[in-house]
């Protein structure tokens, strides 16, 4: 379970590497993130669930880290 856990959280930061790479090359960096985060937040709301008795558990679970892996990302500087 720990080598899951570890491997999830490397594909968590290779993708938020990933998205903040391609934010920065945007004209408005922070209007690209708001609308990306939207649209995987729609994604994972919309996204059919099977074999689970509590659906909504994972799909808030889902919805957290969505937002956890916003949350770390900053503005550009404005240096």
């Amino acid at each position: 379970m720990d080598e899951l856990n570890g491997r999830m959280m490397a594909c968590q930061i290779l993708i938020t590497g990933l998205i903040a790479r391609v934010a920065n090359e945007q004209r408005d960096p922070l209007r690209f993130l708001t609308d990306f985060r939207d649209e995987i937040r729609a994604v994972v709301g919309g996204v059919n669930i099977a074999g689970m008795e509590n659906t909504e558990r994972v799909r808030q679970v889902a919805q957290r880290t969505v937002d956890e892996l916003f949350s770390l990302m900053k503005p550009p500087s404005s240096e």
